[in-house]
């Protein structure tokens, strides 16, 4: 928008990833990418203005805490507002629930703060993924939003295992390879448990926290852990493909309809621009974190 004012928004939304393709816009896919910026078009009466997302979903994940922004000019950010007496995130807010589908919902819409970027300036994004093991326990309405497994899992193994992940690692062994991309991630939270109240009680479900998360990585995890809890693998195991840094065929990657993007958090307003430019800055193969309980190449 060279030479033109304009402003950054911030959205955050959710939605059920059930029936889209993903996030990012396809031709001829219905994604979340796609909706969203067809009902800002729509409502803005612009040509569909494109977003940028804290973290892209892949087809069947759900999201309750997505983050994306958007740059209008001052024009249509003021034009929203039509002829009612609301300020232009209210008006920006009410309109696309209007017109947007019933799987997705925008639940704030605020002018960003200088330097934000919804992707670059995250310091980290929470996922939780839902697993029953207990026939009585399976619920046909969660069907989309709960795996079923078959086999009872053993949540303290899986938990011993996760421990060892955390860090800063390379994650090239669950993740999926995009050229120019890289692996190195620091895992802070990669927690096991099996709630007894609330409603997820009975469920097994996992906890996950990194600074960001590569192509399937998330569901790479949580398939190493179900190995593990069914007594497929050791404790040990994970942390050793993690050491090996490749791809194992025994390593499954489960179906996404388990997996929910709960949370994005941001720094102070004043760290926004500084944390944008340290993400941008290229992970170095050597800046990892020495793994512990795993075979390394150094014996």
């Amino acid at each position: 928008m060279s030479g033109v004012s304009s402003v950054r928004v911030r959205l955050d939304l959710a939605y059920d990833g059930t029936d889209f393709a993903g996030w990012a816009r396809q031709p001829g896919l219905r994604t979340v990418q796609g909706v969203l910026e067809d009902a800002l078009g729509q409502v803005l009466r612009t040509g569909n203005p494109r977003v940028a997302v804290a973290g892209r979903t892949d087809a069947g994940v759900h999201a309750r805490g997505q983050v994306v922004h958007v740059d209008l000019t001052s024009e249509a950010w003021e034009r929203v507002v039509g002829r009612s007496t609301r300020t232009p995130a209210q008006a920006l807010e009410r309109r696309l629930t209007g017109v947007l589908p019933a799987d997705v919902v925008v639940h704030r819409v605020v002018l960003a703060p200088p330097g934000f970027d919804a992707r670059f300036s995250a310091l980290r994004r929470r996922y939780t993924y839902r697993v029953c093991d207990d026939a009585l326990l399976r619920d046909p309405l969660r069907r989309s939003h709960v795996l079923w497994h078959r086999a009872a899992l053993d949540v303290e193994a899986m938990d011993a295992a996760a421990r060892l992940l955390l860090g800063r690692h390379d994650f090239a062994a669950f993740c999926r390879p995009r050229p120019g991309a890289t692996t190195i991630r620091t895992l802070e939270v990669l927690r096991w448990e099996r709630p007894e109240h609330g409603a997820d009680a009975g469920l097994v479900v996992a906890h996950v926290q990194a600074d960001a998360f590569c192509h399937s990585m998330v569901r790479a995890l949580v398939g190493a852990s179900i190995a593990v809890g069914e007594g497929r693998q050791d404790v040990t195991w994970p942390a050793d493909l993690l050491a090996g840094r490749r791809r194992d065929p025994g390593s499954a990657v489960v179906a996404a309809l388990g997996l929910t993007l709960e949370e994005v958090a941001y720094p102070p307003d004043a760290e926004l621009a500084a944390r944008a430019e340290q993400t941008r800055a290229t992970r170095a193969a050597d800046d990892v974190d020495v793994l512990r309980g795993a075979c390394t190449d150094e014996g």
